[in-house]
């Protein structure tokens, strides 16, 4: 996970701002879906 979405997380659960945290779970699966599959596949190859 980014630290800029580590930060703004620990943000808006300290704040108790559900719209944010809910904005930023998808977020979180949009970039897990996207970035994280090319690195696996990355790995394998090595």
């Amino acid at each position: 996970m980014p630290d800029w979405l580590q930060k703004q997380l620990k943000n808006a659960f300290l704040e108790k701002n559900r719209q944010q945290i809910r904005l930023l779970n998808q977020c979180w699966y949009y970039y897990h879906r996207r970035y994280e599959p090319e690195k696996t596949q990355n790995k394998n190859r090595a």
